[in-house]
């Protein structure tokens, strides 16, 4: 007996010998190539980035997965305790493997073989988190070994509040929903904290199989399933009886999520993509949650996308049309059917597609997709003349056969009605067209440098290209401001005399000569600064640059961040270096601002999905702003650290003469809209870019057109013709409800009434006298001298070198050179 017991004790031991060196070489074998577990310790869950305007309304959402990550502690108990009965009854007795359930799941499927039923799984919550974060969706044996060795090391590494966070904000739960607190929104319209034991229950009833408990398509099976969760969590203690009835009688009412207050700005929210992604890749960018608040004001957006987008179009219609979209068969039946198969042309917006039936003598009539009928009359016609070469335009149409025909397939919208007036039978229609030519925009603070608008085109539809930051083209006489600038930082006053006459420039070997002219051809003489700079003179702001000297107008470019590595021609003073919108308006901020360096910014802060800061544009030391009660103390005092990139009082002069430009000059098309105002065109050669910029006090604004492909817009569409009235139109109404506050005059600056013609002191009885501007000591005295700046070098070479502006005596700023 007892050599049996030894014998059947030594099988024992070689057995449990055995099986222990088996189970030991299976988690060998299987723990091979396991991904490292412990990475889950700082897994951060892919989020939306979500983007703001400046007033906090929703600009644009960049994401993979659109989650919304919650930490433990703000996640309710009953929405814990309605996953925990639903997935994992025993999720805080066990390690890993519930092998109470895998046993009770292991019988009833035994038992359910040969029905229809679903097998029973048996997956912890830790299981769940093993394969969703570390292994695939392949059914297999080997599969779900690995994940029982990694849900025990998940156990012995994690505690059980980290290991829930993690699988409560990784879930997918159906409609698009990662994680619980994304599917408590779009399914209930509610944050985690407002959920009822009912809908978190429904939430927790998900897991297994989204589509199976859909809320409207299988209302049934989705109660069904929500109430056997509710029926664990009694079972469990997590809800009491009473709860657990007024749970299960709740109606599953599924409310579509509140539209989130949005703001369109789609040319300014690819601007602060790109720009996001520059600094934090795309990874942060699509998968880090961020939080981006922009400078973008909504109100001002939509004023410029409207402005521009009139401009380009009055800009069209000025030059003609260019046919039909399409042609199709208009006189049999089923037309409706055929214009409905036409794609909207991209950019089309609110425009609609209409097909002409009919052309009569004063109207053509139309139909839409919907089968209703409309009439284009002819007096809405008359813009569409015939198209030559260069822009240029055939005589106005006399009849609707002029322009259509029946089968054209034509973009068209309605009419406004005057208040009042009865709709008309057939509704009219006006013929619209999707322009050619493209523009840019750009308004922002001159202060701070926040980009309140932008907007790169006709429409982001036709391309993202962004021409207000990406189109470099030439600036033209827009340019000249900083010309003149250089020239007040160096001796010249607004009422020096530069010679407006014939100049001729040596280019250098092997290049012919250069003769610069005037927009108008003609030439004036002896003349103020301020009239040449009103007026726009070419010529005098080539002798200008001359006398001070390239590689000055070359450094002032730099600093205020024009072009760089300006070419030191004097071609370049007339704006021939290629620039953007973006950085024209910038650099006429500095003005301005009284000098003042600023840096064009679209994003104001940017914080992780933990709410740290991790950019902000302002980053000035500001003792005392981290106070949260006010106690009477005054407001922390915010030092001024811009650097200064011209004189203050030579920037006033400036704006000075370019306010003159808008009240007498090429920019006085503005002057109706009644508030201080000042800016400056520019026209390029053949007339192929159209600028205007300009500002009021706080406000700056820049505008561009042309086509993307450079070609002439047509004769006489200068910047006055083609930009100013964009530019206009936003600031009349961006400023419709500001005061009219004046430009601010800084310390050191002197006004004095001068006759406009001459520069010199107003006498009795002069009627063309305003107030100009001086520095100290360099006021013009009616008995000086009168001398004229030529700016031509002996023998009519210009000069290469930066000379010192000719001397001018205390009191002889009415003075030039000859």
């Amino acid at each position: 007996m007892r050599k049996f017991l030894k014998i059947t004790a030594s099988l024992l031991l070689v057995g449990l010998l055995l099986g222990a060196g088996g189970l030991a070489f299976g988690i060998h074998h299987f723990s091979k190539g396991l991904p490292a577990h412990d990475q889950l310790a700082d897994y951060e869950p892919p989020m939306v980035t979500r983007v703001h305007a400046n007033d906090g309304r929703l600009l644009a959402e960049f994401a993979i997965e659109r989650r919304v990550f919650v930490p433990f502690d703000s996640i309710p108990e009953r929405v814990k305790a309605a996953f925990i009965s639903a997935e994992d009854q025993n999720f805080y007795a066990h390690q890993g493997i519930d092998f109470v359930a895998l046993v009770r799941a292991v019988i009833t499927n035994v038992r359910q073989i040969g029905t229809d039923r679903r097998p029973v799984g048996a997956s912890t919550i830790t299981q769940q988190v093993a394969k969703n974060f570390l292994l695939t969706n392949e059914v297999s044996i080997d599969r779900k070994v690995r994940e029982a060795i990694l849900s025990f090391r998940l156990e012995q590494t994690f505690s059980k509040e980290k290991i829930l966070q993690l699988y409560l904000n990784e879930i997918y739960l159906g409609s698009g929903s990662y994680g619980v607190a994304a599917a408590a929104l779009n399914y209930f319209d509610k944050s985690l904290d407002e959920l009822t034991t009912a809908e978190a229950a429904y939430l927790a009833a998900l897991p297994k199989a989204p589509n199976n408990y859909h809320p409207t398509r299988r209302t049934e099976a989705a109660i069904n399933r929500r109430n056997w969760v509710i029926a664990r969590m009694l079972e469990d203690g997590a809800i009491g009886r009473e709860e657990a009835e007024a749970a299960r009688s709740e109606p599953l009412v599924v409310r579509p999520r509140r539209e989130t207050q949005t703001a369109e700005a789609d040319y300014f929210a690819e601007e602060v993509r790109r720009e996001l992604a520059q600094v934090f890749g795309n990874d942060g960018l699509y998968e880090g949650g961020l939080s981006v608040r922009t400078t973008v004001d909504p109100s001002l957006q939509a004023i410029a996308d409207r402005a521009l987008r009139d401009g380009l179009v009055a800009y069209d219609r000025r030059h003609g049309y260019r046919g039909p979209i399409a042609q199709i068969d208009g006189e049999s039946e089923g037309w409706a059917e055929r214009l409905g198969a036409i794609a909207q042309p991209a950019g089309a917006g609110t425009w609609q597609l209409a097909l002409v039936l009919a052309v009569e003598s004063e109207m053509a009539r139309v139909g839409l997709a919907d089968g209703s009928a409309g009439a284009l009359p002819m007096a809405e016609l008359t813009w569409a003349r015939n198209i030559g070469a260069d822009q240029r335009i055939g005589p106005q149409p006399r009849s609707p056969s002029d322009v259509v025909a029946v089968g054209d397939v034509v973009l068209i919208e309605p009419l406004p009605l005057e208040e009042g007036e009865d709709a008309p039978v057939p509704p009219l229609f006006g013929l619209r067209q999707i322009p050619e030519v493209q523009g840019g925009f750009v308004a922002l603070d001159p202060h701070t440098g926040h980009v309140l608008a932008m907007s790169g085109g006709f429409s982001a539809e036709i391309s993202e290209f962004n021409r207000a930051v990406q189109a470099r083209r030439q600036p033209g006489s827009s340019f000249k401001p900083f010309v003149y600038l250089a020239a007040l930082d160096h001796g010249f006053t607004p009422s020096s005399i530069v010679l407006d006459a014939p100049i001729t420039m040596d280019q250098g070997p092997g290049l012919p000569k250069w003769k610069p002219a005037n927009y108008t051809q003609e030439f004036y003489g002896p003349t103020t600064l301020r009239i040449g700079m009103e007026k726009s003179r070419n010529l005098m702001t080539v002798r200008l640059a001359d006398a001070v000297g390239m590689p000055v107008i070359a450094d002032y470019s730099e600093r205020l961040g024009i072009v760089d590595n300006l070419e030191e021609v004097l071609s370049m003073s007339l704006g021939a270096g290629e620039t953007t919108a973006l950085r024209m308006t910038s650099a006429y901020a500095m003005l301005v601002n009284g000098g003042k360096r600023i840096r064009p910014t679209v994003i104001d802060r940017v914080q992780d999905r933990f709410g740290q800061t991790l950019y902000k544009h302002d980053n000035r030391d500001c003792a005392g702003c981290e106070q949260q009660i006010w106690t009477g103390q005054a407001p922390p005092a915010l030092p001024d650290n811009r650097a200064q990139v011209a004189d203050p009082r030579s920037a006033y002069q400036m704006v000075s003469m370019l306010e003159g430009a808008i009240q007498r000059g090429t920019g006085v098309r503005a002057r109706e809209i009644g508030k201080p105002l000042a800016g400056k065109t520019g026209t390029t050669n053949d007339y192929r870019d159209a600028w205007f910029v300009g500002f009021s006090p706080d406000l700056v604004a820049g505008v561009y057109v042309g086509f993307d492909e450079p070609r002439t817009l047509g004769n006489k569409e200068a910047g006055s013709r083609a930009a100013l009235p964009i530019w206009k139109a936003f600031m009349e109404e961006a400023l419709a409800e500001a005061p009219a506050t004046p430009f601010r005059i800084p310390e050191g600056i002197r006004l004095m009434r001068v006759s406009h013609a001459t520069g010199r002191p107003a006498g009795p009885g002069d009627s063309d006298v305003i107030w100009e501007a001086f520095k100290p000591g360099e006021e013009p005295q009616r008995d000086d001298p009168a001398q004229v700046l030529t700016g031509q070098a002996p023998g009519g070479a210009a000069s290469g070198t930066p000379r010192e502006p000719v001397p001018q005596a205390p009191g002889t700023s009415g003075s030039g050179l000859y």
